[in-house]
């Protein structure tokens, strides 16, 4: 692929930003400030996808972007390489999370109940239109329960492979400073579990969605059920240099286990978890991990397929590339096409040059 130099065109292109800049304003404090307290589940998207914690950084992110997805993820990204490395995190096991929101839709009863927690399942999808009129929505406030629900619940996988369901767990467990880490090491297939389980936790989620959709509608090997979905904090614990092991604070998570039908005499688990609430993606992403066994090479649930097609960066940088100059690659089709028109021409013009004549009538 060859460009065509573009000489001159450097006060063009700085006036282009100025005007996508000039378009969104001026960015300060409280604005950043509005779209992390108004847009919590934009800005937990935006934080999964780019592999980073930051509550205020992604939403300068989606400030200086206006809100554009793809480069609001670059941008955060990009700052993200420019931060050190300070420790490792313990661990993170589900009956230490502090759970607000853990519903299961292969069981009624479950160890600890069904928490509907915050969510828009169940209501009515009506426009609150008052507000364009002046009058502001002021949601009702939440009934206490009577008991309220333990903080920390257990986890149902434990609770089946007490019953035999689920197979034993398997201790692969490695020293946390030997964790694979897809940010600094490149993605190789076959991939191995933490690749492809770190691969979907920041993977883009309208990729995962479609493609997990697709499995759900039969284009995979199993059709999922949820067995656990969970939104939850997340204490994160790191141990000082001296061997103290303290908080360092919270942060929201989601994680979704689906399971399929049986196989080998227990029932099949896939599993996926993100940073921040997105239900939808790691339900998406537990199918496709629930699907990898046994995917056909080259199939919309192969890991390398929806390993690569929902890496949002390098995705959305392919496609936004098209944008760059192509002239010589689509002047050799031209060529090519004008070539081919007149070999055609010279050629009928040479089949009716060579035709018998027919002799004149008497």
């Amino acid at each position: 692929m060859a460009y065509v130099a573009t000489r001159g065109g450097e006060r063009a292109i700085e006036q282009a930003e100025r005007l996508f800049r000039q378009d969104l304003g001026q960015i300060d404090l409280d604005r950043v400030q509005s779209i992390r307290r108004s847009l919590p589940y934009l800005v937990d998207r935006v934080m999964g996808e780019a592999s980073l914690y930051d509550e205020d950084i992604a939403a300068l992110a989606l400030a200086q972007t206006g809100g554009e997805l793809s480069e609001a993820v670059l941008v955060l990204r990009a700052w993200r390489t420019t931060q050190p490395r300070i420790a490792i995190a313990e661990p993170l096991l589900q009956e230490q999370l502090l759970t607000q929101r853990r519903i299961s839709a292969a069981f009624k009863d479950i160890p600890g109940g069904q928490i509907l927690g915050p969510t828009l399942d169940y209501s009515h999808r009506v426009l609150a239109t008052d507000v364009l009129e002046g009058r502001p929505y002021d949601p009702p406030a939440v009934e206490a329960a009577e008991t309220p629900a333990p903080a920390r619940q257990p986890s149902l996988a434990d609770w089946q492979r007490a019953q035999g369901l689920v197979a034993p767990a398997v201790d692969n467990s490695v020293p946390l400073d030997e964790i694979p880490d897809l940010t600094r090491e490149p993605l190789l297939f076959p991939a191995s579990r933490a690749h492809r389980l770190q691969g979907l936790a920041r993977a883009e989620t309208g990729g995962v969605l479609a493609l997990g959709y697709a499995a759900m509608r039969g284009y995979g090997n199993a059709h999922p059920t949820v067995n656990e979905l969970r939104l939850a904090e997340a204490e994160i614990v790191v141990r000082h240099p001296r061997g103290t092991a303290f908080s360092a604070g919270r942060i929201r998570v989601s994680q979704a286990e689906v399971t399929s039908k049986e196989k080998g005499g227990y029932l099949e688990l896939g599993f996926a978890a993100t940073f921040g609430w997105n239900e939808v993606k790691v339900i998406a992403a537990a199918t496709l991990d629930l699907n990898s066994a046994e995917a056909p090479v080259g199939s919309a649930v192969h890991e390398e397929f929806y390993l690569y097609h929902t890496e949002s960066v390098e995705a959305s940088g392919f496609c936004i590339h098209f944008k760059l100059p192509h002239y010589v690659t689509f002047q050799s089709i031209l060529d090519a096409m004008r070539d081919a028109k007149a070999k055609k021409a010279a050629t009928s013009a040479s089949n009716i040059t060579t035709a018998p004549q027919e002799e004149p009538a008497l």
